[in-house]
């Protein structure tokens, strides 16, 4: 490493959570985050947890490639108690380099990621994959485009164009002359004459909601994804894993229906019980079709953390309903909304973590207040009132884990009972590993810049900038990024 670079690495550690001192192998041993800790059926070794990360090494058509099979099996050399599989499709329709499971030709593959991850972890870590489901989403077009092409042109689009633009004649205009009128505008009329959700898909890009009844497959989700999540959840037993995470979170279909913000009026919204329906409905699903042979867990927020947004008493109420309906863990997690979103740029697609929510979902050391635990309260809140409701329904907690005795302090005052660190884990999947044996300072330690984060946003191989430049130029090329510029796997 040259001198500069190890100078701006000092400077960015002078930011970082400090650890004076590392524990020695004897006081590990007796540290809680490595004690054992039931998961429904299975029992983990630690309550150590790596959760779902999205490195975009699948296939295009969502099959696993030696690059996922090389990325699992790194973070399981590091032995951490569960490790849980990136957002996988329950649906089969093109989503770019994510992994699927909505075909049963996605078995082989993932029953090699299931056969990586035991070698490497000596059978020691429990591997779950997180399901998900999520509504079209397309890229910013355009003006010329969306005016041209996408803008549906109907009767109340010409009265509003007729009266702001006092041209009666738009309301008889051929639709093609009719669009190129619009299209000759000044930006400056475009809200004048655009419905808050044309100006939206123009700006922003169009994206569905569930709320989108008008479309028969959004009418009827409540109807189809029961059986998509269950076939899914049979599809991850039979490639042999441990157990599966619905992904009830962030910006996606399930959240959506769990969100405050889901106004449907058809028995899946506009009420606490009409929030949480499809929900329930999805887990027993699940549960009847893997019975307690699987954990079955959730994603879920703790905070939507955006104007309107569902907030931790309805975080609470939701965990207390699906705890009791047989759910074996609640995984808590913060933001992560198209809502607040920074508008992307032409030709991108709007991305979740950009905006306000996004940043408290994944905080830096650059936000206000801090990143080190800051949404651990959330996980406490809930866990207290399932604990006050007599469930043992274990709750894991996440967001700025740095060092374990920050680990350790969290379960000690019962703040949670699993302690998940993504971005540290990505910065060094050893570190598990290093500290349990008494090595703590051997440890590659997180920036906390969301550098990972930016290649995520563009769908780019996920890597750490702590370690993505060594030894680069001794690497083949298969193990590097497709523009040969990064290493693909921590050394």
């Amino acid at each position: 490493m040259s001198d500069a670079r190890a100078d701006a690495d000092a400077r960015r550690l002078g930011r970082v959570l400090p650890v004076e001192r590392w524990p020695d192998a004897d006081e590990a041993s007796r540290m809680r985050w490595f004690s054992p800790r039931a998961l429904g059926p299975r029992q983990a070794e630690q309550r150590t947890w790596i959760p779902a990360m999205v490195p975009w090494r699948a296939s295009l058509e969502g099959e696993v490639t030696p690059a996922v099979l090389s990325w699992y099996r790194r973070f399981a050399l590091g032995r951490p108690g569960v490790l849980v599989v990136e957002a996988t499709g329950v649906r089969d329709v093109p989503s770019g380099p994510l992994l699927r499971i909505g075909h049963d030709r996605y078995l082989p593959g993932l029953r090699r990621l299931c056969r990586e991850v035991r070698e490497a972890s000596g059978g020691r870590t429990l591997l779950l994959i997180q399901l998900i489901d999520f509504l079209a989403l397309k890229r910013r077009p355009t003006r010329e485009r969306f005016f041209l092409r996408f803008l549906i042109v109907d009767r109340a689009l010409r009265l509003r164009a007729a009266t702001a633009l006092e041209e009666p004649e738009c309301l008889e205009l051929p639709e093609d002359d009719f669009r190129q009128r619009l299209l000759a505008l000044d930006p400056s009329q475009e809200e004048a004459l655009l419905s808050p959700r044309q100006l939206e898909d123009l700006r922003r890009g169009y994206r569905e909601r569930v709320t989108d009844t008008q479309l028969p497959e959004v009418r009827d989700l409540p109807r189809t994804l029961p059986g998509r999540f269950a076939e899914a959840a049979d599809r991850a037993r039979r490639a042999g894993f441990d157990g599966v995470e619905l992904h009830y979170a962030h910006a996606y279909t399930m959240a959506s229906f769990l969100s405050r913000l889901n106004t449907r009026t058809d028995g899946y919204g506009d009420s606490d019980a009409g929030r949480l329906r499809l929900p329930l409905e999805v887990l027993a699903a699940v549960r009847a079709r893997v019975g307690d042979e699987l954990v079955v867990g959730a994603r879920l927020l703790g905070d939507e953390a955006i104007s309107g947004g569902s907030r931790i008493e309805d975080a609470e109420r939701a965990s207390l309903a699906l705890a009791r309906a047989g759910l074996d863990f609640v995984s808590v997690s913060k933001g992560g909304k198209f809502e607040d979103a920074r508008a992307p740029k032409v030709g991108e697609a709007i991305y979740p973590y950009t905006g306000p929510s996004g940043h408290e979902c994944m905080p830096t050391v650059r936000i206000e207040g801090g990143c080190f635990g800051r949404n651990v309260p959330l996980a406490s809140r809930i866990r207290l009132a399932l604990r006050d409701a007599g469930l043992d329904t274990p709750v894991v907690t996440a967001g700025g884990i740095a060092s374990p005795w920050q680990a350790e302090a969290i379960l000690d005052r019962g703040e949670a009972d699993f302690v998940a660190a993504a971005r540290q884990s990505l910065a060094d999947p050893d570190w598990l590993l290093k500290t349990r044996r008494g090595h703590g300072e051997q440890v590659r330690r997180c920036f906390f810049t969301n550098y990972c984060e930016a290649l995520d946003q563009h769908q780019r191989e996920v890597t750490c900038q702590r370690w993505d430049r060594l030894d680069l130029d001794e690497l083949p090329a298969e193990e590097r990024s497709r523009d040969g510029a990064r290493r693909l796997t921590a050394p």
